[in-house]
């Protein structure tokens, strides 16, 4: 008696896909989960996420807090460097606020690797509204560090 049924695809942290290691480091991330971030799309080197401006991170001025801004786009950078399952951490980055953003708005955050060196890698940081508006532009530098992010 022959047995069809294919043999069962490998399991652990050597053989998890992007999408699996974004999902379990988003899993982890209470700040994210805070401010309502969703995770879109995210494989090495890129990542998308997503989030709708609430009253509750706006500053004085009515606008969104541009901290709230920034962690946004850090976390974008997050799951771009750490989607091969391999820990990363920021080492520096520096944001243009553009526009502002306001309640309601949807906010898009796409990171994508600019160039690596050795276990430095520099990522470029776009955050627009519904509209396709610029609001904000991010370059951030991230260092592998090693050991697995998830499994």
């Amino acid at each position: 008696m022959s047995d069809d049924t294919p043999p069962a695809a490998p399991t652990g942290p050597a053989h998890m896909t992007p999408a699996d290691v974004s999902a379990a480091m988003h899993a982890e991330d209470r700040v994210a989960h805070e401010l309502g971030m969703s995770i879109d799309h995210a494989d090495v080197g890129t990542a998308s996420i997503s989030m709708t401006v609430v009253e509750s991170m706006c500053n004085g001025l009515g606008v969104c807090h541009g901290g709230i801004l920034f962690t946004f786009a850090d976390t974008a950078m997050a799951h771009a460097s750490n989607a091969d399952n391999e820990r990363s951490f920021s080492t520096t980055a520096s944001i243009e606020w553009l526009r502002p953003a306001r309640v309601g708005d949807r906010l898009t955050a796409v990171s994508t690797v600019v160039d690596t060196r050795g276990r430095n890698t520099i990522h470029d940081i776009v955050v627009t509204n519904q509209d396709g508006d610029r609001i904000a532009l991010v370059r951030g530098q991230t260092l592998t560090v090693g050991g697995p992010v998830a499994g």
